[in-house]
């Protein structure tokens, strides 16, 4: 059961993120604020991270074409940019130390420039007609700062399962 923890927590994540995206907009001061919920690329950027770069790649480019086909109705979106982040992830954390910290502000990094290229691109085919500051100030910084609650809450339980499953497939290499 261990073994497929990693690939459980997910799909639960998968499934996790429409549910909470149902949260949004929020209307403060007759302003709407978006939060757009980013748990699945967050986890696999931790899995890069802290267990295995390969797996996390695979797992991307799986959750990035369900992603494509059940959420938006462009294949190969999500499906090309979840497998890129989880690789630089796994380029960066060869150069600066693993903490908790360090994978926090990478991911958070992340996963603004997963909503970067998001607006970019979908500004670019004409989906999206907003400024770049109105994005800013209504789209991104309330998505940073709702996944960075989330981070906070569940990052280290990330690191403590994703290290204990990469040290017990080390044991089970070595036998």
């Amino acid at each position: 059961m261990i073994r497929f923890l990693v690939i459980i927590i997910s799909v639960l994540l998968f499934y996790m993120e429409p549910i909470f995206g149902l949260f949004s907009p929020i209307e403060i001061n007759e302003d709407f604020y978006v939060l757009v919920p980013r748990f699945l690329i967050m986890y696999l950027i931790f899995v890069s991270i802290y267990y295995d770069r390969k797996r996390a790649m695979i797992y991307g480019l799986f959750f990035g074409l369900l992603y494509d086909v059940f959420f938006i109705d462009i294949i190969g979106l999500y499906s090309f940019i979840y497998p890129l982040m989880c690789l630089v992830a796994s380029l960066v954390v060869k150069y600066v130390h693993q903490h908790l910290l360090v994978a926090t502000v990478l991911t958070l990094v992340l996963v603004a420039v997963v909503e970067l290229l998001l607006f970019f691109f979908y500004t670019f085919i004409g989906i999206k007609s907003m400024t770049f500051v109105d994005f800013y100030k209504f789209n991104l910084l309330p998505t940073m700062i709702a996944n960075l609650v989330f981070l906070a809450m569940f990052g280290w339980g990330f690191k403590y399962i994703l290290l204990n499953r990469f040290n017990q497939k080390a044991l089970l290499m070595q036998k």
